[in-house]
């Protein structure tokens, strides 16, 4: 059964390759604004379902069933939700925020099959423990490029990886995708077509 993922995250694709899975790449063109008072499990794994939604929305009715995935992933510290920075200020203050601190990355995961429309969402949530940063690491950091485009403003997978110091939970959820959550969907659907 073909595989398409939501995402234009290169990070997400690479997992998946990584994975051994063979897949196509749609990017979802959506809204990406969380709603008011939302907690971000809930805004994670609802952008995660709009994202795998709109996609398959999109498939030529002809179409052979295929399976759609769509993630989305923000971090959470001190109650706020960090999402991707605005800019490389914002950048600075998200790694000052994380310094030295424990925080939580939570990944929402929709896996639709298609044109059935059955769907599972779920989410992945790891602790990640930062090291105390100074303040001419953030700014090298920063001047990198790396933190822009990524939620919490690093990638665990590039430079950012060397200010984590543990990593509790998915390593794979650091990087954007679940894999071993999306692994364990994939046969449970498939289960669940044999017996059908």
């Amino acid at each position: 059964m073909k595989l398409i993922l939501a995402s234009s995250s290169p990070q997400r694709a690479q997992v998946l390759r990584n994975g051994g899975f063979l897949f196509e790449v749609v990017p979802a063109h959506v809204d990406e604004s969380r709603r008011e008072d939302e907690a971000a499990g809930n805004f994670v794994r609802r952008l995660a379902d709009t994202k795998a939604s709109a996609v398959a929305a999109n498939l030529p009715q002809a179409s052979d069933p295929v399976i759609v995935v769509g993630a989305d992933t923000v971090i959470t510290v001190d109650g706020l939700i960090l999402g991707k920075p605005a800019d490389a200020r914002d950048a600075r203050e998200m790694l000052r925020r994380l310094s030295g601190r424990t925080h939580e990355v939570i990944t929402g995961l929709a896996v639709l099959s298609w044109p059935k429309d059955e769907r599972r969402i779920e989410q992945e949530t790891t602790r990640v423990t930062f090291a105390a940063l100074k303040d001419n690491e953030i700014e090298d950091y920063v001047a990198s490029g790396e933190p822009l485009g990524k939620a919490g403003a690093y990638a665990i997978q590039g430079l950012g990886g060397r200010f984590v110091e543990r990593v509790e939970g998915c390593y794979f959820n650091v990087v954007g995708l679940p894999l071993a959550r999306l692994y364990r969907i994939l046969r449970e659907m498939e289960s669940l077509r044999a017996a059908s």
